[in-house]
């Protein structure tokens, strides 16, 4: 039994992830599914937290003096909803995110965003380490193409998402679709 109504985290939809500098990407319907999924969130009155990476390295797409710090088109937070801004990949390190939920009384994190082996990654087992109930969107995340540790090879961010994805499964989060997610969100039967 889910004691909260669940909390959508969307992390880091910044305009910063247009950048050719990151390579090719995976996922093109991921946004269409984050905003999906926030529009589902605004029409039950459910919580949401919008997470925005605050770059410290002032070369960075992501620093808050660059364009590309601001949300996407059709994100960020509107009246009523909570901004946290962060300057690593845990939305749980140096801010308040923790305390937030605890305070609030969230049990149920439900995360989206960018990017699915890094800030979503680490976010989720952070969250999971922490013993929130943790879904991954895995539609409405999305990442990049990698090279490997010693130079070698290019990964693809297919294959990079699927293995992030799958190092998170039943392990620090249940890996859901934004179909399926939508589907059971007026299904939660709270105790409070």
């Amino acid at each position: 039994m889910i004691k909260s109504r669940p909390l959508l985290l969307l992390i880091d939809v910044q305009k910063g992830f247009e950048d050719k500098e990151w390579g090719e990407r995976n996922n093109p319907q991921a946004e269409q599914n984050m905003l999906n999924l926030l529009q589902a969130w605004r029409h039950q009155d459910y919580p949401i937290i919008h997470v925005q990476h605050a770059s410290e390295n002032l070369n960075s797409p992501l620093h808050p003096t660059s364009k590309g710090f601001h949300f996407k088109e059709g994100f960020g937070p509107i009246e009523g909803e909570y901004l946290i801004r962060k300057h690593v990949n845990s939305c749980f390190i140096g801010t308040e995110l923790d305390n937030y939920l605890k305070s609030n009384g969230y049990d149920t994190l439900i995360l989206a965003g960018l990017t699915t082996n890094h800030c979503v990654s680490t976010t989720a087992r952070m969250a999971g380490n922490l013993g929130y109930r943790t879904y991954v969107v895995h539609d409405a995340t999305a990442c990049f193409n990698v090279t490997s540790y010693d130079g070698n090879t290019t990964l693809s961010a297919e294959d990079v998402h699927t293995f992030a994805l799958s190092s998170l499964y039943n392990e620090f989060a249940t890996v859901v679709s934004t179909e399926e997610t939508i589907q059971v969100l007026q299904s939660f039967q709270f105790t409070n």
